[in-house]
Protein backbone atom coordinates (compact mmCIF):
# COMPACT_ATOMS: atom_id res chain seq x y z
CA UNK A 1 0.00 0.00 0.00
CA UNK A 2 0.80 3.41 -0.60
CA UNK A 3 -0.59 6.51 1.59
CA UNK A 4 1.42 9.87 2.22
CA UNK A 5 0.35 13.30 3.16
CA UNK A 6 0.75 16.26 1.84
CA UNK A 7 0.78 19.21 4.58
CA UNK A 8 1.44 23.18 4.24
CA UNK A 9 4.20 23.83 6.41
CA UNK A 10 3.93 27.63 6.84
CA UNK A 11 0.67 29.80 7.74
CA UNK A 12 -1.57 28.01 4.76
CA UNK A 13 -1.72 29.20 1.19
CA UNK A 14 1.41 27.18 0.50
CA UNK A 15 0.00 25.80 -3.02
CA UNK A 16 -1.05 22.31 -1.98
CA UNK A 17 -4.15 22.46 -4.09
CA UNK A 18 -1.83 22.57 -6.47
CA UNK A 19 0.54 20.39 -5.62
CA UNK A 20 -2.34 17.81 -4.44
CA UNK A 21 -3.66 17.78 -7.64
CA UNK A 22 -0.33 17.63 -9.54
CA UNK A 23 0.65 14.60 -7.30
CA UNK A 24 -2.79 13.31 -7.73
CA UNK A 25 -2.42 12.31 -11.27
CA UNK A 26 -0.85 9.06 -10.29
CA UNK A 27 -2.82 8.76 -7.03
CA UNK A 28 -6.14 6.54 -7.03
CA UNK A 29 -7.68 8.39 -3.91
CA UNK A 30 -7.65 11.57 -2.83
CA UNK A 31 -8.80 12.03 0.83
CA UNK A 32 -9.35 15.78 2.45
CA UNK A 33 -9.09 15.36 6.37
CA UNK A 34 -9.71 18.44 8.42
CA UNK A 35 -10.69 21.82 8.11
CA UNK A 36 -13.95 23.63 6.23
CA UNK A 37 -14.84 25.79 3.74
CA UNK A 38 -12.58 28.56 4.84
CA UNK A 39 -10.02 26.93 3.20
CA UNK A 40 -8.92 28.29 -0.82
CA UNK A 41 -7.36 26.18 -2.66
CA UNK A 42 -6.72 27.24 -6.24
CA UNK A 43 -5.57 25.73 -9.02
CA UNK A 44 -4.69 26.29 -12.42
CA UNK A 45 -4.86 23.68 -15.33
CA UNK A 46 -4.47 25.01 -19.37
CA UNK A 47 -5.66 28.84 -17.98
CA UNK A 48 -8.77 27.87 -16.42
CA UNK A 49 -8.49 28.79 -12.83
CA UNK A 50 -10.60 26.31 -10.24
CA UNK A 51 -10.99 27.35 -6.41
CA UNK A 52 -11.44 25.09 -4.15
CA UNK A 53 -12.72 24.85 -0.67
CA UNK A 54 -14.48 22.19 0.24
CA UNK A 55 -13.87 19.61 -2.29
CA UNK A 56 -10.63 17.17 -2.48
CA UNK A 57 -8.42 18.75 -5.16
CA UNK A 58 -9.24 15.35 -6.84
CA UNK A 59 -12.55 16.16 -8.25
CA UNK A 60 -10.36 17.60 -11.33
CA UNK A 61 -9.58 14.08 -12.08
CA UNK A 62 -13.25 11.73 -12.80
CA UNK A 63 -11.88 8.81 -12.60
CA UNK A 64 -10.50 9.09 -9.56
CA UNK A 65 -11.93 8.44 -5.86
CA UNK A 66 -12.22 11.95 -3.57
CA UNK A 67 -13.19 11.78 -0.49
CA UNK A 68 -14.37 14.38 2.22
CA UNK A 69 -13.00 12.93 5.49
CA UNK A 70 -14.98 12.56 8.82
CA UNK A 71 -13.05 15.62 10.45
CA UNK A 72 -14.02 17.92 7.84
CA UNK A 73 -16.41 20.68 9.15
CA UNK A 74 -19.47 20.72 6.20
CA UNK A 75 -21.22 23.68 5.40
CA UNK A 76 -23.73 21.82 2.70
CA UNK A 77 -25.17 24.88 1.47
CA UNK A 78 -21.76 25.61 0.51
CA UNK A 79 -20.64 22.13 -0.50
CA UNK A 80 -23.66 22.22 -2.70
CA UNK A 81 -22.74 25.74 -4.19
CA UNK A 82 -19.63 24.26 -4.69
CA UNK A 83 -20.52 21.44 -6.73
CA UNK A 84 -22.40 23.26 -8.99
CA UNK A 85 -19.78 25.91 -10.01
CA UNK A 86 -16.96 23.07 -10.41
CA UNK A 87 -19.20 21.13 -12.43
CA UNK A 88 -20.40 24.59 -14.77
CA UNK A 89 -16.98 25.20 -15.39
CA UNK A 90 -17.49 21.34 -17.44
CA UNK A 91 -16.18 19.23 -14.32
CA UNK A 92 -18.48 16.01 -13.54
CA UNK A 93 -18.84 15.57 -10.03
CA UNK A 94 -18.66 11.85 -10.50
CA UNK A 95 -16.64 10.15 -7.56
CA UNK A 96 -17.52 11.85 -4.62
CA UNK A 97 -17.81 10.22 -1.33
CA UNK A 98 -18.51 12.15 1.85
CA UNK A 99 -18.08 10.96 5.47
CA UNK A 100 -21.27 9.99 7.55
CA UNK A 101 -19.37 10.96 10.79
CA UNK A 102 -18.77 14.50 9.01
CA UNK A 103 -20.11 17.45 11.21
CA UNK A 104 -22.24 20.05 9.95
CA UNK A 105 -21.70 23.88 9.72
CA UNK A 106 -25.13 25.94 10.43
CA UNK A 107 -26.19 29.41 10.30
CA UNK A 108 -25.94 29.78 13.64
CA UNK A 109 -22.05 28.52 13.70
CA UNK A 110 -21.24 31.16 10.83
CA UNK A 111 -23.09 34.19 13.02
CA UNK A 112 -21.63 33.27 16.70
CA UNK A 113 -18.68 33.37 14.44
CA UNK A 114 -18.76 36.64 13.77
CA UNK A 115 -20.60 37.90 16.79
CA UNK A 116 -17.37 36.48 19.19
CA UNK A 117 -14.71 37.77 16.81
CA UNK A 118 -16.57 41.69 16.53
CA UNK A 119 -16.84 41.11 20.72
CA UNK A 120 -13.08 40.44 20.78
CA UNK A 121 -12.34 43.53 19.18
CA UNK A 122 -8.15 44.48 19.20
CA UNK A 123 -7.89 41.09 20.25
CA UNK A 124 -9.19 39.27 17.14
CA UNK A 125 -8.28 36.05 15.95
CA UNK A 126 -9.01 37.03 12.24
CA UNK A 127 -11.47 33.79 11.53
CA UNK A 128 -13.36 34.15 7.98
CA UNK A 129 -16.84 33.48 9.78
CA UNK A 130 -17.54 30.98 7.87
CA UNK A 131 -18.43 28.87 11.58
CA UNK A 132 -15.51 26.44 11.54
CA UNK A 133 -14.54 27.64 15.24
CA UNK A 134 -18.10 27.19 17.01
CA UNK A 135 -18.96 24.00 15.09
CA UNK A 136 -15.77 22.26 16.19
CA UNK A 137 -16.24 23.55 19.42
CA UNK A 138 -19.84 21.84 19.57
CA UNK A 139 -18.29 18.95 17.83
CA UNK A 140 -16.12 18.51 21.29
CA UNK A 141 -18.86 19.77 23.98
CA UNK A 142 -21.02 16.66 21.73
CA UNK A 143 -23.71 18.31 20.99
CA UNK A 144 -23.00 18.07 16.97
CA UNK A 145 -25.22 17.48 14.28
CA UNK A 146 -23.09 14.98 11.75
CA UNK A 147 -23.94 14.19 8.42
CA UNK A 148 -25.52 10.87 9.23
CA UNK A 149 -27.80 13.49 11.52
CA UNK A 150 -28.83 16.12 8.64
CA UNK A 151 -30.21 13.07 6.74
CA UNK A 152 -32.29 11.44 8.96
CA UNK A 153 -35.28 14.06 8.87
CA UNK A 154 -36.98 13.55 12.67
CA UNK A 155 -33.73 13.68 13.89
CA UNK A 156 -32.21 16.56 12.82
CA UNK A 157 -35.42 18.34 13.26
CA UNK A 158 -34.86 17.26 17.04
CA UNK A 159 -31.55 18.02 17.35
CA UNK A 160 -31.55 21.16 15.65
CA UNK A 161 -34.53 22.55 17.93
CA UNK A 162 -32.06 21.40 20.85
CA UNK A 163 -29.43 23.59 19.84
CA UNK A 164 -30.84 26.48 18.42
CA UNK A 165 -32.59 27.40 21.60
CA UNK A 166 -28.90 27.00 23.16
CA UNK A 167 -27.35 29.10 20.66
CA UNK A 168 -30.19 31.48 20.51
CA UNK A 169 -29.68 32.14 24.32
CA UNK A 170 -25.90 32.86 23.68
CA UNK A 171 -26.91 35.27 20.35
CA UNK A 172 -29.32 37.32 22.50
CA UNK A 173 -27.97 37.39 26.31
CA UNK A 174 -24.33 37.55 25.39
CA UNK A 175 -24.15 39.51 22.42
CA UNK A 176 -27.29 41.36 22.24
CA UNK A 177 -28.09 40.11 18.57
CA UNK A 178 -31.48 38.83 16.85
CA UNK A 179 -32.18 35.48 17.33
CA UNK A 180 -31.98 32.91 14.40
CA UNK A 181 -35.27 31.09 13.31
CA UNK A 182 -36.15 27.46 13.29
CA UNK A 183 -38.50 27.61 10.47
CA UNK A 184 -35.55 29.35 8.47
CA UNK A 185 -33.08 26.72 8.86
CA UNK A 186 -34.38 23.16 8.77
CA UNK A 187 -36.40 22.81 5.72
CA UNK A 188 -33.44 24.74 3.97
CA UNK A 189 -30.46 22.43 5.62
CA UNK A 190 -32.34 19.29 4.93
CA UNK A 191 -32.82 19.69 1.29
CA UNK A 192 -29.09 20.43 0.71
CA UNK A 193 -28.52 17.05 3.12
CA UNK A 194 -30.91 14.98 0.33
CA UNK A 195 -29.11 16.76 -2.28
CA UNK A 196 -25.84 15.27 -1.00
CA UNK A 197 -26.78 12.15 0.06
CA UNK A 198 -26.08 10.15 -2.95
CA UNK A 199 -22.33 10.95 -1.67
CA UNK A 200 -22.46 9.70 1.84
CA UNK A 201 -20.90 6.58 2.82
CA UNK A 202 -18.68 5.52 5.61
CA UNK A 203 -15.65 6.61 4.21
CA UNK A 204 -13.26 5.09 6.61
CA UNK A 205 -14.68 1.44 5.39
CA UNK A 206 -13.91 2.84 1.90
CA UNK A 207 -10.35 4.23 2.77
CA UNK A 208 -9.15 1.08 4.42
CA UNK A 209 -10.38 -1.43 1.76
CA UNK A 210 -8.69 0.90 -0.44
CA UNK A 211 -5.60 0.67 1.29
CA UNK A 212 -5.78 -3.35 1.47
CA UNK A 213 -6.09 -2.93 -2.22
CA UNK A 214 -2.87 -1.50 -2.51
CA UNK A 215 -4.04 1.49 -3.85
CA UNK A 216 -2.21 5.06 -4.30
CA UNK A 217 -4.31 7.46 -1.85
CA UNK A 218 -2.33 11.17 -1.32
CA UNK A 219 -4.39 12.81 2.08
CA UNK A 220 -4.95 16.27 1.62
CA UNK A 221 -4.84 19.04 4.76
CA UNK A 222 -6.07 22.44 4.69
CA UNK A 223 -4.07 25.54 6.13
CA UNK A 224 -0.88 24.95 7.43
CA UNK A 225 1.39 23.68 10.08
CA UNK A 226 1.78 27.05 11.99
CA UNK A 227 -1.97 27.46 11.86
CA UNK A 228 -2.55 23.97 13.71
CA UNK A 229 -4.91 24.00 17.24
CA UNK A 230 -1.57 22.44 18.52
CA UNK A 231 1.58 23.33 17.14
CA UNK A 232 1.12 27.07 15.45
CA UNK A 233 1.03 30.32 17.05
CA UNK A 234 -2.02 29.57 19.19
CA UNK A 235 -4.38 31.27 19.66
CA UNK A 236 -3.65 32.59 16.05
CA UNK A 237 -4.91 29.45 14.64
CA UNK A 238 -7.54 27.32 13.19
CA UNK A 239 -9.77 24.61 14.69
CA UNK A 240 -8.47 21.77 13.69
CA UNK A 241 -5.15 19.81 13.15
CA UNK A 242 -3.45 20.04 9.44
CA UNK A 243 -0.19 18.47 10.34
CA UNK A 244 0.47 14.91 8.89
CA UNK A 245 -0.78 13.28 11.99
CA UNK A 246 -4.89 14.85 12.04
CA UNK A 247 -4.80 13.00 8.70
CA UNK A 248 -5.08 9.49 10.43
CA UNK A 249 -8.20 10.59 13.08
CA UNK A 250 -9.79 13.08 10.23
CA UNK A 251 -9.76 10.12 8.09
CA UNK A 252 -9.96 7.14 10.39
CA UNK A 253 -6.73 4.95 9.22
CA UNK A 254 -3.87 3.82 11.75
CA UNK A 255 -0.82 6.12 12.06
CA UNK A 256 1.16 3.53 10.41
CA UNK A 257 -0.66 3.64 7.55
CA UNK A 258 0.53 6.92 6.49
CA UNK A 259 4.20 6.44 4.87
CA UNK A 260 5.07 9.56 3.58
CA UNK A 261 4.66 13.28 3.87
CA UNK A 262 5.52 16.50 1.41
CA UNK A 263 5.63 19.62 3.06
CA UNK A 264 4.67 22.34 0.55
CA UNK A 265 5.99 25.45 1.25
CA UNK A 266 6.63 29.51 -1.17
CA UNK A 267 9.95 30.59 -1.65
CA UNK A 268 8.65 33.54 0.73
CA UNK A 269 6.68 33.39 3.62
CA UNK A 270 2.88 34.67 3.95
CA UNK A 271 -0.12 34.70 6.00
CA UNK A 272 -3.60 35.69 6.45
CA UNK A 273 -4.86 37.18 9.89
CA UNK A 274 -2.80 38.32 13.01
CA UNK A 275 -0.44 36.79 14.59
CA UNK A 276 2.95 36.91 15.41
CA UNK A 277 5.19 37.03 12.04
CA UNK A 278 9.26 37.41 12.47
CA UNK A 279 10.22 38.10 9.13
CA UNK A 280 7.30 40.29 8.01
CA UNK A 281 7.84 42.98 5.36
CA UNK A 282 6.05 45.71 5.74
CA UNK A 283 7.83 47.91 3.13
CA UNK A 284 8.11 48.45 -0.42
CA UNK A 285 9.44 44.94 -0.67
CA UNK A 286 6.61 43.16 0.86
CA UNK A 287 4.32 45.10 -1.15
CA UNK A 288 6.54 44.25 -4.09
CA UNK A 289 6.16 40.44 -3.92
CA UNK A 290 2.53 40.65 -2.57
CA UNK A 291 1.81 42.05 -6.18
CA UNK A 292 3.84 39.56 -8.28
CA UNK A 293 2.55 36.95 -6.41
CA UNK A 294 -1.09 38.74 -6.08
CA UNK A 295 -1.39 37.36 -2.65
CA UNK A 296 -4.63 37.64 -1.84
CA UNK A 297 -6.99 35.28 -0.28
CA UNK A 298 -9.13 32.79 -2.69
CA UNK A 299 -11.90 32.35 -0.16
CA UNK A 300 -11.74 35.92 1.66
CA UNK A 301 -10.02 38.68 -0.91
CA UNK A 302 -7.88 40.04 2.22
CA UNK A 303 -4.31 40.60 1.45
CA UNK A 304 -1.61 38.78 2.33
CA UNK A 305 0.98 39.49 5.25
CA UNK A 306 4.48 38.74 3.30
CA UNK A 307 7.95 37.54 4.87
CA UNK A 308 11.02 36.64 3.90
CA UNK A 309 11.82 32.58 4.12
CA UNK A 310 11.92 31.50 7.50
CA UNK A 311 13.67 28.47 7.89
CA UNK A 312 13.31 28.07 11.93
CA UNK A 313 9.22 27.84 11.17
CA UNK A 314 10.09 25.44 8.38
CA UNK A 315 12.08 23.21 10.69
CA UNK A 316 9.21 23.35 13.33
CA UNK A 317 6.65 22.37 10.86
CA UNK A 318 9.03 19.45 9.31
CA UNK A 319 9.48 18.20 12.76
CA UNK A 320 5.82 18.12 14.04
CA UNK A 321 4.64 17.10 11.11
CA UNK A 322 7.03 14.43 9.84
CA UNK A 323 7.94 15.62 6.68
CA UNK A 324 9.95 13.18 4.47
CA UNK A 325 10.46 15.62 1.23
CA UNK A 326 9.69 19.47 0.91
CA UNK A 327 7.95 20.74 -2.29
CA UNK A 328 8.68 24.50 -2.98
CA UNK A 329 5.99 27.00 -5.27
CA UNK A 330 6.59 30.52 -6.31
CA UNK A 331 10.28 30.22 -7.11
CA UNK A 332 9.85 32.80 -10.14
CA UNK A 333 8.58 35.46 -8.04
CA UNK A 334 12.00 36.30 -6.59
CA UNK A 335 13.45 37.12 -10.15
CA UNK A 336 14.67 40.41 -10.08
CA UNK A 337 15.65 40.42 -6.35
CA UNK A 338 19.44 41.46 -6.44
CA UNK A 339 19.35 39.91 -2.97
CA UNK A 340 17.41 37.26 -1.35
CA UNK A 341 17.13 36.99 2.74
CA UNK A 342 16.79 33.83 4.62
CA UNK A 343 16.38 33.55 8.10
CA UNK A 344 18.31 30.91 9.81
CA UNK A 345 17.70 31.61 13.57
CA UNK A 346 16.54 33.81 16.06
CA UNK A 347 17.68 36.62 18.46
CA UNK A 348 15.81 36.57 21.62
CA UNK A 349 17.49 38.57 24.76
CA UNK A 350 20.80 38.94 22.93
CA UNK A 351 20.52 34.89 22.55
CA UNK A 352 21.06 33.30 19.22
CA UNK A 353 17.54 30.64 19.51
CA UNK A 354 16.63 27.95 16.81
CA UNK A 355 13.65 27.08 17.99
CA UNK A 356 10.41 28.42 17.37
CA UNK A 357 8.78 29.82 20.56
CA UNK A 358 5.70 28.45 22.42
CA UNK A 359 5.39 31.74 24.42
CA UNK A 360 3.78 34.36 22.30
CA UNK A 361 5.67 37.19 24.14
CA UNK A 362 8.72 35.69 23.41
CA UNK A 363 8.10 35.03 19.84
CA UNK A 364 7.12 38.94 19.08
CA UNK A 365 10.67 40.16 20.83
CA UNK A 366 12.37 37.75 18.61
CA UNK A 367 14.29 39.50 15.94
CA UNK A 368 15.66 37.02 12.53
CA UNK A 369 18.95 36.54 11.55
CA UNK A 370 19.32 36.20 8.04
CA UNK A 371 21.43 34.90 5.95
CA UNK A 372 21.67 36.77 2.49
CA UNK A 373 21.79 35.18 -0.61
CA UNK A 374 22.68 36.99 -4.35
CA UNK A 375 19.66 36.91 -6.15
CA UNK A 376 18.91 36.27 -10.40
CA UNK A 377 17.35 38.49 -13.13
CA UNK A 378 16.19 35.91 -15.24
CA UNK A 379 12.91 34.79 -16.34
CA UNK A 380 12.52 31.44 -14.93
CA UNK A 381 8.92 31.02 -15.96
CA UNK A 382 9.66 28.29 -18.63
CA UNK A 383 12.50 26.22 -16.68
CA UNK A 384 11.59 22.55 -17.14
CA UNK A 385 14.64 21.39 -15.18
CA UNK A 386 16.58 22.12 -12.29
CA UNK A 387 19.74 22.87 -14.71
CA UNK A 388 18.08 25.39 -16.65
CA UNK A 389 17.71 27.25 -13.55
CA UNK A 390 20.21 30.61 -12.98
CA UNK A 391 22.89 29.13 -10.87
CA UNK A 392 22.16 31.39 -7.99
CA UNK A 393 18.09 30.17 -7.72
CA UNK A 394 19.67 26.66 -7.86
CA UNK A 395 21.92 27.60 -5.02
CA UNK A 396 19.09 29.44 -3.20
CA UNK A 397 17.25 25.89 -3.60
CA UNK A 398 20.12 23.81 -2.18
CA UNK A 399 20.62 26.26 0.78
CA UNK A 400 17.31 25.64 2.11
CA UNK A 401 17.84 22.01 1.59
CA UNK A 402 20.37 21.99 3.48
CA UNK A 403 18.91 24.09 6.41
CA UNK A 404 16.28 22.20 7.24
CA UNK A 405 18.18 18.45 5.81
CA UNK A 406 14.90 17.64 4.49
CA UNK A 407 15.71 16.73 0.73
CA UNK A 408 13.16 18.42 -2.40
CA UNK A 409 11.11 16.47 -4.50
CA UNK A 410 9.77 19.46 -6.80
CA UNK A 411 10.01 23.65 -7.41
CA UNK A 412 7.30 25.74 -9.28
CA UNK A 413 8.27 28.43 -11.27
CA UNK A 414 4.57 28.78 -12.50
CA UNK A 415 1.16 28.98 -10.88
CA UNK A 416 0.04 25.94 -13.91
CA UNK A 417 0.29 22.31 -13.33
CA UNK A 418 3.16 22.51 -16.38
CA UNK A 419 4.84 24.83 -14.24
CA UNK A 420 6.10 22.42 -11.71
CA UNK A 421 8.99 20.01 -11.83
CA UNK A 422 9.55 16.93 -10.57
CA UNK A 423 13.25 15.86 -8.69
CA UNK A 424 12.43 12.67 -7.67
CA UNK A 425 9.60 9.95 -7.78
CA UNK A 426 6.91 10.93 -6.22
CA UNK A 427 5.09 7.12 -5.42
CA UNK A 428 8.40 4.89 -6.42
Amino acid sequence: MTMLSIVGTQWGDEGKGKMTDFFAQDADMIVRYQGGDNAGHTIVIDDQKYALHLLPSGVLFPEKQSVIGNGIVINPKALVEEIRTIEQQGVRIKNLYISNRAHVILPYHCYLDKLQEEAKKEDKIGTTHKGIGPCYVDKYARIGIRIADLLNKERFKTLLARNLELKNKEIMHIYGAQPLKFEDIFEEYYQYGQQLKPFVTDTSVLVNQALKQNKRILCEGAQGVMLDIDHGTYPFVTSSNPIAGGAATGIGVGPMAIQRCVGVCKAYTSRVGAGPFPTELINETGNRIREIAHEYGVTTGRPRRIGWFDAVVLAHACRVSGVTELSLNCLDVLSGFKEINVCVAYRLNGEKITYYPADLTQLEACEPIYETLPGWDEDITQCTSFEQLPANAQNYLRRIEQLLEVPLISFAVGPDRKQTVILDELWG
